[in-house]
């Protein structure tokens, strides 16, 4: 991932309704939430919650489609793992990673990274 492409994300998702909006089109998982939905679930207006989807669909994070008279929107998962990816990268690479007991090394995308050294959380 482009870092101008993490910033955009990483933008979009500063803003409290539309980080809402992504949890829960996250927990919705690939079928996706109606726009109404959406709105119930945020108690916010349609016409705010359009503003903030169209924020989260520039940024590649959602993707909507038609589906009768409703447009259902769905989080963009490839997105949201690239991001953490991105975000993740070069967790337990640095020089001080042997000093982290619990590290993964080299592993290519570690599944949580590393605590800090247990004599930096004294």
């Amino acid at each position: 991932m482009e870092i101008k492409t993490a910033v955009g994300a990483l933008a979009a998702l500063a803003q409290d309704t539309r980080l809402a909006a992504y949890r829960a089109l996250v927990q919705a998982g690939p079928g996706g939430l109606a726009a109404g939905r959406i709105a119930d679930l945020l108690a916010v207006p349609p016409a705010t919650l359009s503003f903030h989807l169209k924020e989260l669909d520039r940024a590649g994070l959602i993707t909507a489609r038609q589906d009768g008279r409703y447009v259902l929107y769905s989080a963009n998962f490839d997105q949201m793992n690239a991001l953490l990816g991105f975000l993740t990268e070069n967790c337990c690479r640095g020089p001080d990673a042997a000093a982290h007991p619990d590290c993964p090394g080299t592993a290519a995308l570690p599944t949580a990274c590393c605590p800090p050294p247990v004599e930096a959380q004294a």
